[in-house]
């Protein structure tokens, strides 16, 4: 649940737009924690860790407001790219012990399910569809959950979401894309991205 949050930026994406990013050119990214390497395509700009801040606290207004349960948000962000208003690439990591937290497979279907169920409450005029499955990205076996949705002004929008655990931490990667172009040159940046054994 606690990713939701995370996720849930592009509901209010779609309402507002987010300014004073910095351009980057093509740029890789080497994240010690889970020895990942990735190259982030040009023309996507960093969004500030204040402005992903207040997105995020509005995705957990979204979903308190919708379930009636306060949210808690333990997710370490990565990284945040954009490329316009609509066009998004982010990564995060937060604990998962399954001890604890029970099964990881069982969260992830619940996360998606709430997730959808957000969406549906938040965003009634839209249609939604949505698939899981499975991916391997450089040997590894990723959850995968697609939630796409189809707005009245004939706007169709992708959101993507990768995640596994690597021993006590959940890593993700989330696509959230209106241009099929720019989704396919995030993809596969992605894709062709590298953890080291």
């Amino acid at each position: 649940m606690k990713q939701l949050i995370i996720i849930l930026f592009g509901l209010f994406l779609i309402l507002q737009g987010c300014n004073g990013q910095t351009k980057t050119k093509k740029k890789e990214i080497f994240n010690k924690d889970f020895n990942w390497t990735i190259t982030i395509p040009e023309n996507f700009e960093t969004v500030t860790p204040e402005q992903w801040m207040r997105l995020q606290n509005k995705g957990t207004d979204a979903i308190e407001k919708t379930y009636g349960e306060k949210i808690e948000n333990n997710a370490k962000t990565i990284f945040v790219f954009r490329n316009d208003q609509f066009n998004y690439f982010e990564s995060n990591y937060q604990p998962f012990d399954s001890l604890k937290d029970g099964s990881y497979d069982e969260s992830f279907k619940e996360v998606n399910k709430m997730l959808y169920g957000t969406f549906e409450a938040q965003m009634p005029e839209a249609k939604l569809d949505s698939i899981s499955s499975k991916e391997t990205i450089n040997g590894l076996t990723f959850n995968k959950f697609k939630t796409t949705i189809y707005f009245p002004n004939k706007m169709v929008m992708d959101f993507l979401i990768y995640s596994r655990l690597f021993d006590k931490r959940e890593f993700t990667v989330n696509i959230m894309t209106v241009d099929k172009e720019k989704q396919k040159i995030l993809l596969d940046a992605w894709k062709n991205s590298k953890f080291e054994k």
